[in-house]
């Protein structure tokens, strides 16, 4: 589903590989013992290492390591069982070594690849070149004085995991799936809380265009840092319209490192993008070669959850659900779960039809996520059996659901309170349709003379006289006895 730009001379196709940050959870820093929680005040998780004082050595997070080769095992990755951490210089205020430890040569997980799921229903596959271990910079801060900027090394340290793509994205479409997918694998194993608004998740956007049909890239731009998947969509529109006004023009694009502005809502230039030898990379001298060994790999391959697409197969396989309901439940872990729990030996299409129509359109109104759900799974559940059994109708259901969401209970506890238990005595029921069809002969003449569409209208009378509570099938049963008689 390559995105396609049109332009005055011609198609234009849009290539794109991508850069993303996670940080790895984990409750120290990648070389020093420092926290790693979010929110501290400035420099308040600070170690000498981090803060690069004299005669300071890193010492390696042994978790920092399970979590990157637990997360190339989740990317269907090669695990190189030798890697090596270098020195990656450049001089900025927030990185007070001078340098950052990085791999480049050597990195810890090698090639592998990520299913996509595109918004057309296709799936596409995007290579990993490779996932690499570093260290977070500080962070400079320049809104807290008119003429000075701070620097905050809380950050400085943290354990962060670079996972490289292929070229192989084309448009806007697929870096939001990628992304997405991509966030969804690392919370799913729990390497990565995937916050993008608090930065523990980045994406840096390498865009270029190429003219439709040729095979040789063009001269790319890096978007750097952009920290949502929305932006991720506007970054690249723009940027691929900024370039496409410069290759009709007869110009030539730059290759240069930008900054993606979201109040502007535009890309503009950094800096012109450094190549591996300008960072003059070298063997950190501080710290020995990552060697590891196949058995202990094994071991952590064999605490894999079950991962989204195997989740999205086996909810399409096993409970029978359409593509893109599986696709919508299993977007988060704890969804998947409170899912099942609520599937657990019930009609699963009406689990899921609860679960992703009413539940989840409540909770996306209050911007809630699925475990701030007020209706718990097994109130949920309980509910459904409660239509099953035919205790309350799938109308009156609503009106329970809505009383849980809103002031909670159990749903036998607001049925019987409310006295919303459907009825489902013949001798009741029969009695509400006589009474209907004698207030109304002229449309029952009508509807015997062939006018079928009034059939509705008698429905609706008998469920309104009931209050709602008359059981919809005898309903029906009843209503077609007597005027078909």
């Amino acid at each position: 589903m390559a995105q396609i730009i049109k332009g005055e001379t011609g198609d234009w196709e849009i290539v794109i590989g991508m850069e993303v940050h996670a940080q790895v959870i984990a409750n120290s820093k990648l070389f020093s013992g420092a926290a790693t929680d979010f929110g501290g005040a400035p420099n308040s998780q600070v170690s000498l290492v981090d803060a690069a004082m004299p005669g300071m050595l890193p010492v390696l997070n042994e978790h920092c390591v399970e979590q990157a080769v637990r997360t190339g095992l989740g990317l269907n990755s090669q695990i190189n069982l030798y890697s090596l951490f270098e020195r990656k210089n450049y001089f900025y205020p927030d990185l007070p070594q001078g340098y950052q430890i990085s791999q480049f040569l050597h990195p810890i997980v090698g090639k592998g690849e990520v299913e996509i799921d595109l918004p057309d229903g296709s799936v596409k596959t995007i290579g990993i070149t490779r996932l690499h271990l570093e260290q977070d910079a500080g962070k400079s801060v320049h809104d807290q004085h008119p003429t000075k900027s701070y620097v905050d090394l809380n950050r400085s340290g943290c354990a962060l995991m670079e996972i490289v793509s292929e070229p192989d994205i084309r448009g806007a479409d697929e870096a939001c799936a990628y992304l997405a997918k991509l966030r969804m694998i690392l919370q799913y194993l729990e390497t990565c809380n995937g916050n993008m608004d608090e930065g523990s998740m980045r994406a840096d956007v390498n865009l270029s265009l190429r003219r439709v049909g040729v095979q040789t890239l063009g001269t790319r731009c890096e978007i750097k840092n952009v920290n949502s998947i929305k932006a991720v969509q506007m970054a690249i529109d723009y940027e691929s319209r900024r370039q496409l006004e410069i290759l009709e023009a007869g110009g030539s694009i730059k290759q240069e490192t930008r900054l993606w502005d979201p109040t502007k809502g535009e890309t503009r230039s950094m800096r012109s993008k450094e190549e591996a030898h300008d960072y003059r990379y070298f063997p950190d001298p501080d710290l020995l070669p990552v060697e590891l060994k196949s058995e202990w790999v094994e071991q952590i391959k064999q605490t894999l959850p079950e991962l989204p697409d195997q989740k999205k197969h086996r909810f399409m396989n096993s409970y029978n659900l359409s593509a893109y309901d599986a696709s919508v439940l299993i977007a988060e872990r704890t969804r998947a779960e409170y899912f099942e729990s609520v599937a657990k030996g019930r009609d699963a299409k009406l689990a899921a039809n609860w679960v992703l129509n009413e539940l989840l359109a409540a909770l996306n109104k209050e911007y809630k996520a699925i475990n701030e759900s007020p209706v718990s799974a097994e109130n949920l559940g309980q509910m459904i059996d409660r239509i099953t059994d035919n205790t309350i109708s799938g109308k009156i259901a609503k009106d329970v659901f809505a009383e849980m969401y809103a002031n909670g209970g159990t749903p036998d506890q607001i049925i019987e309170s409310k006295g919303l238990k459907q009825v489902t005595d013949t001798g009741a029921i029969e009695k509400i349709v006589d009474e209907v069809l004698a207030e109304n002969p002229d449309n029952v003449a009508a509807y015997k003379s062939g006018k079928d569409k009034l059939f509705g209208s008698f429905v609706g009378q008998v469920m309104k006289k009931s209050q709602g509570k008359a059981n919809p099938a005898l309903v029906n049963d009843l209503l077609k006895k007597k005027l078909d008689s």
